[in-house]
């Protein structure tokens, strides 16, 4: 795998495509069987697709699993089950449809309890599923802090455009760096900028800059000269 990411670097820096810093450290870490980081490789990647004619590796989405809402079923009441006095006496006869018509109303005032509490039982375990939260904008980078010459691995997700705009301030709102990068498919953009050179000569903090063409996001970073 090594050889033919070192075939493809030597390719990009014979037809001077890319960054030579980048490529050349690249091909160092190759020849002497030093870690490369999956950002060095995506680097590679995309200059070889745009440059060699070098098919993009396709990336299989995660499948969505919908979450399962329980079914809560209603229980039925139970039959109302009345007893009537045989009391052949006119007093007992006289209560007995007020005693009917008393249980019934309680029946009543228990069926309508249930159903109120069982539809506030559903109603919070439907409340906690939330669709998704859409994020159309963001920049990251894999360290809070660099020194001269370090590799500022960027990457990030932008749902508004095919490609963003990067750009890196220092600490006087100076342009050291920018560059136009593809978004692929799933959404995503990654690259990588060296710190080092014109207008990388104080400390401070930095500032790098993601445009899509809707929005602006940014976020910040310690540089050590």
């Amino acid at each position: 795998m090594s050889d033919m990411l070192l075939d493809d670097v030597n390719s990009l820096l014979d037809g001077d495509f890319g960054d030579d810093r980048i490529l050349k450290q690249i091909a160092r870490a190759c020849k002497n069987n030093e870690v490369i980081s999956n950002y060095e490789r995506n680097y590679v990647q995309k200059l070889a697709e745009q440059h060699l004619g070098k098919k993009p590796l396709t990336n299989k989405k995660p499948e969505t699993i919908t979450p399962e809402i329980p079914r809560i079923e209603i229980p039925k009441p139970e039959p109302l089950v009345t007893t009537q006095l045989s009391q052949p006496n006119n007093h007992s006869k006289s209560k007995n449809p007020k005693l009917f018509l008393g249980f019934g109303g309680i029946a009543v005032v228990i069926i309508i309890a249930t159903a109120f509490l069982l539809s506030n039982d559903v109603n919070p375990s439907e409340s906690n599923i939330t669709s998704e939260i859409k994020i159309e904008l963001s920049v990251q980078t894999d360290l809070s802090s660099y020194a001269k010459s370090d590799l500022i691995s960027i990457n990030g997700v932008s749902q508004n455009s095919n490609i963003v705009n990067l750009s890196i301030l220092n600490q006087n709102n100076d342009l050291v760096w920018a560059e136009q990068v593809s978004v692929k498919s799933d959404g995503r953009y990654s690259t990588l900028a060296i710190a080092d050179g014109e207008g990388w000569e104080n400390s401070g903090t930095y500032n790098i800059k993601v445009e899509d063409g809707t929005e602006i996001k940014s976020i910040k970073f310690t540089f050590n000269s």
